[in-house]
């Protein structure tokens, strides 16, 4: 991206969807959800650098799997210009939260899968063997 773009007052829905790649409905969704809050002029929305900083900071926690209630907190805590420290504690906090609850998914279907291959094992087993059950 270049510098210049960065500097920009003010964005369309479409060229943030352009930029990002997702729908202008997503957006729009984003909007609904309380994390962008354009200015209006008529029927057209205008985002400015903030809600640019928004939608990608939304984007990357949706990327990580958050919900859009614990995105939407992390960024309502940012600030510029203030201490960074409660949203970064906050943040590692439901990453490690989140990386726990993907952990027990995860073993989850580990343990699935190991159940799946012992009845596919006695199946074929049977199968070999002429059983029918």
């Amino acid at each position: 991206m270049l510098h210049s773009e960065k500097e920009r007052a003010e964005y369309s829905i479409s060229e943030l969807a352009r930029e990002f790649d997702v729908t202008p409905r997503a957006i729009r969704f984003y909007e609904t959800e309380g994390l962008l809050a354009p200015r209006r002029d008529g029927q057209r929305r205008i985002y400015t650098p903030r809600d640019r900083t928004r939608l990608k900071l939304t984007l990357r926690g949706k990327r990580l799997g958050l919900t859009l209630s614990e995105i939407r907190d992390l960024i309502d805590m940012y600030e510029p210009g203030r201490d960074e420290r409660p949203q970064l504690e906050r943040f590692l906090n439901v990453l490690l939260q989140h990386r726990a609850a993907l952990e027990r998914q995860r073993e989850d279907i580990e343990a699935q899968l190991a159940e799946i291959a012992a009845f596919e094992k006695r199946t074929r087993k049977q199968l070999g063997t002429g059983k029918r059950s």
